[in-house]
């Protein structure tokens, strides 16, 4: 799943979209001469994203998918006709790779993070999930700045930050759901280091093995999402805000998971109404 795409949740209400997603998108704080490119990118992002994960297609028959997707992809970029098969998507894309001069290499990257998806459930070593999460979200983070036409190295490396730890948090948000589903994004050397093996996890057991192990990554996202967060004060205008909420959003969601003793493993915790009242308490004061 793609971290640009599914993130801690946010604020502000989504534009026409029919699942649930737990970031802005097109958001009303967002200018509204970005609104048609982000918009774009979503859709081209979300259906890839279907294509990996819904649905009970063999992995092989989902790399399949994407492959013709990617052909799709390449074919629109250097202004040939795409299949039929995704018409709406490309044709909502087309113009804004055109107008917008969009990095097709970023929007590549993230088809390679749901190729991924469709046949590998296990992570060796952080390194192999950082891997995973610089082309599953910075991507969307850098696409970003491309449209702000930001691209000093330290304000991509921040953007990189933020995005690899919402996609983080939204991984030790979802370890109850992801699991019985096959998949562990936990790193066994993780295990290892903290007395946890694979049939505790797939068992869901909330012991204070399994608890440590959820908390110290818990700990490393929320590092990494400070080391970001002067980023917020780089993009200008509403586009600063959103990010602000955004920010304050995947702090939240940490806040919440340890409240409940880091047992993600069996109740997975969510934004209420009065969080919201916070988190744009928070971003304020973040000027």
């Amino acid at each position: 799943m793609t971290p640009g795409l599914q993130q801690p949740s946010a604020p502000v209400p989504l534009q026409g979209v029919s699942h649930y997603e737990n970031f802005p998108v097109a958001s009303l704080l967002c200018p509204p001469r970005l609104r048609p490119p982000i918009a774009a990118i979503y859709w081209f992002a979300r259906t890839a994203d279907d294509i990996a994960d819904e649905g009970e297609a063999t992995p092989q028959a989902r790399l399949d998918e994407l492959a013709a997707y990617r052909a799709d992809l390449m074919a629109t970029a250097a202004g040939l006709p795409p299949s039929s098969r995704w018409a709406p998507v490309f044709e909502q894309l087309k113009p804004q790779l055109a107008r917008f001069e969009l990095p097709v290499n970023l929007l590549a990257d993230l088809l390679s993070a749901f190729e991924q998806d469709a046949v590998k459930q296990r992570y060796a070593d952080e390194a192999e999930l950082l891997d995973y999460c610089k082309r599953s979200a910075n991507p969307v983070g850098r696409l970003l700045l491309h449209l702000y036409g930001i691209q000093d190295a330290a304000s991509l490396q921040m953007s990189d930050d933020i995005c690899t730890a919402l996609q983080l948090i939204n991984f030790w948000q979802d370890l109850g759901v992801d699991i019985p589903r096959g998949r562990i994004y936990l790193p066994a050397d993780a295990w290892a280091r903290h007395g946890v093996d694979e049939a505790q996890l797939l068992a869901l057991q909330a012991n204070p093995a399994t608890l440590a192990l959820v908390a110290a990554h818990v700990r490393s996202a929320r590092a990494m999402m400070h080391r970001g967060t002067p980023l917020c004060k780089i993009i200008p205008g509403r586009g600063g805000w959103e990010l602000r909420l955004v920010v304050q959003g995947g702090l939240r969601i940490l806040d919440k998971i340890e409240a409940q003793g880091f047992n993600t493993l069996q109740r997975r915790p969510k934004l209420k109404p009065w969080d919201l009242l916070l988190m744009g308490w928070r971003a304020l004061l973040m000027r």
